[in-house]
C-alpha cells in the first residue's frame, strides 16, 4: 500500500516503524517544523526541554523498548523523587506511607481511610469491570470521606477536568493509582520515575532518523487540509497545497481535528467522536536563577490558578540547562477559557499570586525566561462507561483509520500508550490489506 499518516507524534511514528517494516510505502505529513507530537521540546541553557513535562515509569515497557532498541539505554536515568501537596498553605511530602500519617491537613481517622483506599485500588486488577458505572468522585467519597476527599482527590480531579470533575469515571482514577504503585520497584515504598537525558527527543528524533533512513518520507510544516474520498474509499489527501494520492490513510491527530479534516466520515462516527470532550494541556515553564520548591511534583489542593508545580531541576541537574532552574505551573481548561488567550507574560501575571502561595520569597528578579504553551488534545475526559465511547480504529471510510488518545483506556494517556497504539493500528492495516488482497485474488 501506499500509506499517508496524518500527525508525527510518537503513535504516527511507530506506526510508520511497522507498516514500513511490513513493505508498504509509508509518507507522514506533520504541521509542525519538528516531529514528536505532544512530546515536542524547545531549547533551554543549550538542553532541549518538553514543552510539556514527561516522565515514565517502570512499567512503561513499550517506550522503554524502544529507547533499548535505539541504543540509548545508557541515557535513561531512574530516580526517585520528591514529591508533595500544597493544601491548606502548607507543603506535606508524599513519598512513603509514613508521610501519610503526617499528612495533618485531616484528622488522623480520614488519613487511615485515604490510605486504606489506595491500598485497596493498588490490589485491584479488576478496575474496568467494577468501577466502570461510577463516577470518581462518589468511590471516592464512599471510600475516604469528605474530609479526605476535599483536601486531596476532590481538587485533584477539579484541577484536571474543571467542571467535568463530577463526570470523571472511577476507571480513570483507579488506573492512575494502579500506575503510580507499580511504578514502585519490587516492593519499595518509594517510586521511580525515568527520564531521558537530553530529552525524550532524543528517542523519537533518532526513531525518525531510522524511519527516513528506510525510506519513510517525513513532509513537516505539510499541514493536512482534507482526506479525499471516492466512493466510500480512500483516494488520498490534501496537504501543502498539493493532492497525494493513497491507498490508506491514518489519523493520529485529536478528534476535533480528524472530523474537521475528514468531513466524509459517516454519521454514527461522527457522532462517536463528538461524544468524547477533551481538556486544554497548559504549561507556563518559568527559567528561575533559584529553586522555587524542594519538591519535583507539588500537586495543588488549594484554589490557585495552576494545579501542579512541576520542579523539573528537582528531578534533572540544572547543570545541565545552563544553571535554570526549569518550573512547570500545569493546568487543565475547558476550550473556551480566557487563560487560552494570554501569552507568556500575561498568564505569568495571572499566576504571580499562586506562585507567591507556594513561596512568600518569590519575586520577579528570579525569572530569567518564561514561555507558554498550549494543546487542545491534551486530556480526553474519561467519563463513566467510557468503553462505549471509545471509536474504533476502523473509521467506516475505508482505508481511514484513526488512532488518539481517546482511544487510551483504561490507561491514561503518555507516550508509552500511544506507541501502542501505533504499532497496534499499523498491525490492523497491514492485516486489512492482506484481506483485500486474498479477496481479489479469489475473485471476491
Amino acid at each position: 500500500m501506499k500509506v499517508g499518516i496524518v500527525g508525527a507524534g510518537v503513535a504516527g511514528l511507530a506506526a510508520a516503524r511497522v507498516l514500513r517494516e511490513a513493505g508498504h510505502e509509508v509518507a507522514i505529513f506533520e504541521g509542525r517544523d519538528e516531529v514528536g507530537g505532544q512530546v515536542v521540546t524547545f531549547p533551554v541553557g543549550g538542553e532541549e526541554l518538553e514543552c510539556f513535562y514527561h516522565h515514565i515509569f517502570t512499567s512503561d515497557t513499550t517506550v522503554i523498548r524502544y529507547i533499548e532498541e535505539l541504543g540509548l539505554g545508557p541515557y535513561l536515568r531512574w530516580i526517585e523523587p520528591r514529591n508533595a501537596h500544597f493544601v491548606r498553605g502548607r507543603m506535606y511530602p508524599f513519598v512513603t506511607p509514613l508521610d501519610l500519617l503526617r499528612f495533618t491537613a485531616i484528622p488522623l481517622a480520614s488519613r487511615i481511610r485515604l490510605g486504606l483506599a489506595a491500598l485497596w485500588l493498588r490490589r485491584r486488577a479488576d478496575g474496568v469491570q467494577r468501577y466502570e458505572g461510577i463516577t470518581a468522585r462518589e468511590w471516592m467519597l464512599r471510600a475516604v470521606g469528605q474530609k479526605a476527599f476535599d483536601a486531596f482527590w476532590g481538587p485533584l480531579l477539579k484541577g484536571k477536568f474543571a467542571d467535568q470533575a463530577d463526570q470523571v469515571g472511577m476507571v480513570w482514577l483507579w488506573n492512575k493509582i494502579h500506575l503510580r504503585f507499580a511504578s514502585r520497584k519490587g516492593g519499595s515504598s518509594k517510586e521511580v520515575l525515568g527520564y531521558l537525558e537530553g530529552s525524550f527527543k532524543r528517542y523519537y528524533r533518532a526513531l525518525a532518523d531510522r524511519l527516513e533512513a528506510q525510506g519513510v518520507t517525513i513532509r513537516l510544516e505539510t499541514p493536512v487540509e482534507q482526506v479525499a474520498v471516492e466512493a466510500g474509499r480512500v483516494a488520498g489527501l490534501r496537504a501543502g497545497g498539493a493532492f497525494h494520492a493513497c491507498d490508506a490513510i491514518l489519523l493520529t491527530v485529536p478528534n476535533v481535528i480528524a472530523l474537521r479534516i475528514a468531513p466524509d466520515l459517516p454519521p454514527d462516527y461522527r457522532a462517536t467522536l463528538q461524544r468524547v470532550r477533551y481538556q486544554w494541556a497548559t504549561c507556563l515553564v518559568l527559567a528561575l536563577d533559584r529553586p522555587l520548591t524542594p519538591y519535583y511534583w507539588l500537586s495543588i489542593g488549594d484554589d490557585l490558578p495552576f494545579v501542579a508545580c512541576i520542579e523539573h531541576t528537582n528531578f534533572m541537574p540544572p547543570e545541565r540547562y545552563g544553571g535554570n532552574h526549569l518550573v512547570y505551573l500545569s493546568n487543565y481548561t475547558a476550550p473556551d477559557h480566557p487563560v487560552l488567550r494570554m501569552d507568556a507574560d500575561e498568564v505569568f501575571e495571572h499566576y504571580l499570586d499562586g506562585i507567591r502561595k507556594l513561596n512568600p520569597a518569590f519575586d520577579r528578579a528570579w525569572v530569567r525566561e518564561k514561555w507558554f504553551f498550549k494543546d487542545p488534545g491534551g486530556q480526553p475526559v474519561i467519563t463513566t462507561h467510557y468503553s462505549r465511547s471509545i471509536p474504533d480504529m476502523r473509521t467506516g471510510i475505508d482505508g481511514l483509520y484513526l488512532s488518539n488518545t481517546s482511544q487510551v483506556y483504561p490507561e491514561d494517556r503518555g507516550q508509552n500508550y500511544s506507541l501502542l497504539l501505533g504499532e497496534k493500528v499499523a498491525r490492523l492495516m497491514h492485516e486489512d490489506a492482506l484481506q483485500t488482497a486474498r479477496s481479489r485474488g479469489a475473485g471476491i
